[in-house]
């Protein structure tokens, strides 16, 4: 060590700043090996590539966390309480970096509260998405609606500020319960068989979505011990109403969030078929009648 310190004496670098600099490379060599090993460790151990994605960005996210912590140590001169330090450093960012800072707040608000959680489908804003990525500053989505149909992906990745998970109105499908409700209307004319048409619908709703009810019934059980989730009815049914061109038949059951726009393509052709197959029901379409008096 005194032969290092005695080269950069010569060359105008004291001895202080050459013990931060071998300190410093120290210390960054020990964390890069220690995140090295930890990070083979979760890929041996961990086959699942949810659980193993999470350990990693854990590891990635302590080794960024004790770099700064411990280079503040050893640069920062005076500052011995740790607490001190973390105080001023908070303090100095709060002023400087306020949308960075609320961004990293609000990392920590989705970590601890966990509002959602890695595979979650959200409602954001005007944003509907997959989460696929938890960051320090943002999250990612892959994006699902705006152009296309049924709520099924559009290819994009939508990155979000982690503050707007505090200061905005989030929506998750899948916190609690995981189904949502889904309704089908039918309009049917209205001389048609309509007691007839809505055991059809029933009927369709039953082969396609009553399987669900007991897994449902489990969620809720579960969800009400956390959540004031309360439904007296999970079986699919169908309600009627009157509408301008003809009588409603409203099918509505329940069903995975990604499963709607499949199992809803499935009963309508179920519904067409059927249909077909009697001549006293028929679809209604908005039409124009006269009427002459003789």
């Amino acid at each position: 060590m005194d032969y290092f310190i005695n080269i950069f004496e010569y060359t105008g670098v004291s001895s202080n700043i050459l013990e931060k600099l071998i300190t410093s490379a120290v210390m960054f060599i020990i964390l890069f090996l220690l995140k090295h090993i930890a990070c083979k460790v979760v890929k041996k151990r961990i086959k699942e590539v949810k659980k193993a994605y999470i350990w990693r960005r854990s590891t990635s996210y302590i080794y960024t966390f004790l770099i700064i912590i411990l280079l503040g140590r050893i640069w920062i001169k005076g500052i011995d309480s740790l607490a001190t330090f973390l105080g001023l450093t908070s303090a100095g960012l709060a002023i400087a970096m306020k949308d960075t800072v609320t961004d990293v707040m609000g990392w920590l608000f989705i970590m601890w509260n966990k509002p959602f959680v890695l595979g979650d489908r959200i409602q954001l804003k005007d944003i509907t998405g997959d989460v696929i990525r938890i960051g320090f500053f943002k999250f990612s989505v892959v994006e699902v609606g705006e152009w296309v149909d049924g709520e099924q992906s559009t290819g994009r990745i939508v990155h979000i500020p982690n503050n707007l998970a505090i200061r905005e109105t989030l929506t998750n499908y899948h916190t609690g319960f995981n189904y949502i409700w889904n309704e089908i209307p039918m309009l049917i004319t209205f001389e048609s068989d309509w007691k007839k048409a809505k055991k059809m619908l029933l009927k369709i709703a039953l082969a396609r979505a009553e399987h669900l009810t007991k897994d449902a019934e489990r969620q809720i059980i579960k969800a009400a011990r956390q959540y004031m989730i309360f439904f007296n009815v999970l079986t699919p049914t169908v309600y009627t109403s009157i509408q301008e061109s003809g009588v409603c038949l409203t099918m509505r059951y329940i069903v995975k969030p990604r499963m709607r726009r499949i199992t809803e393509h499935q009963i309508c052709e179920d519904i067409i078929s059927d249909f077909a197959k009697h001549s006293d029901i028929d679809f209604a379409y908005p039409t124009t009648r006269f009427y002459h008096k003789k």
